[in-house]
């Protein structure tokens, strides 16, 4: 989505046989596995934090999928919680090693905030990326010059070399909806988003040539919500929800603010944004009508 990282001033069904897991899914696949273990052995977090050398907390980030693991602690824990069978074992153990291998975007660190990565490691193990725009088009499908532009206004204290690595960076994220990927993109914009100026006219041009042909993609669905629609969200900027293959993964909602994230993985909180996300897809001009309208705002160029 087109986030405040996105925009610079910081730093279907899901296809199962498609969509590899990441890091950021593997953690949280192997937290869950030793949740249920630990819940199935009637053994509270003080216990296991215990047989660890740990704390409450440490397990709690460790069920929850926000940390790395230690082998030794993953097999501690497996033999605390009963799990004798070796196949069993192994299995989890070496989710947990695949879990802890480095992400592309460890070289960098220097423009990537440490709140941004689990982001990055969301979006790339997601079979459906969902997100809703009111400013700017999403980093997904931004263009070289455009992600560029915003860049530059929103970080002027940066040097030229840092810009161009955080330019880097979105466009190694578009990666993940390249051909042949099968990773779908549901993109709803504010037409103030189209409108926004970013960059010259020739920049814009270009960024909104881009989309169209974007949105012809087959894994990509490109929606306009236009001024004359008399639909308004009241009080809600970007947000995206993500979908996993994997089962056992529940849908994650991402909320940027200027300095930090909010991820909602609880039902209750995500079922709102799922509404919304399902609203604005009806309220929106359909798909097919998103070339007329690109054209229309190109002309006023």
């Amino acid at each position: 989505m087109s986030t405040a990282h996105d925009r610079g001033d910081l730093a279907e069904t899901p296809d199962r046989d498609t969509v590899r897991s990441g890091p950021t899914a593997l953690r949280i696949l192997v937290g869950a596995q030793l949740r249920s273990f630990r819940e199935a052995g009637g053994i509270s977090r003080e216990d296991a934090a215990y047989a660890i050398r740990g704390s409450h907390s440490k397990i709690s980030r460790m069920e929850g999928g926000r940390t790395s693991f230690k082998m030794r602690d993953v097999a501690d824990l497996l033999a605390l919680y009963g799990v004798a069978d070796e196949a069993e074992r192994e299995a989890v153990l070496a989710l947990a090693k695949q879990a802890n291998e480095p992400t592309w975007w460890h070289d960098y660190r220097d423009v990537v905030p440490d709140w941004f990565e689990d982001y990055l490691g969301l979006e790339q193990d997601a079979a459906l990326i969902r997100t809703y725009e009111v400013q700017f088009v999403p980093g997904l499908l931004q263009t070289e010059d455009y992600a560029r532009a915003i860049f530059s206004l929103g970080n002027k204290g940066d040097s030229a070399e840092r810009i161009e690595r955080r330019v880097e960076v979105r466009m190694r994220r578009q990666r993940i909806i390249a051909p042949p990927m099968s990773r779908k993109l549901w993109v709803v914009l504010d037409e103030a988003a189209l409108r926004h100026r970013v960059g010259s006219p020739e920049i814009m041009r270009a960024q909104l040539e881009h989309l169209g042909r974007m949105a012809a993609q087959p894994n990509i669905t490109v929606q306009v919500v236009p001024f004359t629609s008399g639909w308004t969200v009241g009080g809600v900027g970007p947000v995206t929800v993500l979908r996993f293959a994997q089962a056992g993964l529940r849908d994650v909602v991402y909320l940027e603010q200027l300095a930090g994230a909010q991820y909602l993985a609880k039902e209750s909180e995500v079922l709102p944004y799922q509404t919304l996300m399902d609203e604005l897809g009806v309220h929106a001009s359909p798909a097919p009508d998103t070339p007329a309208i690109l054209r229309q705002i190109i002309d006023t160029l």
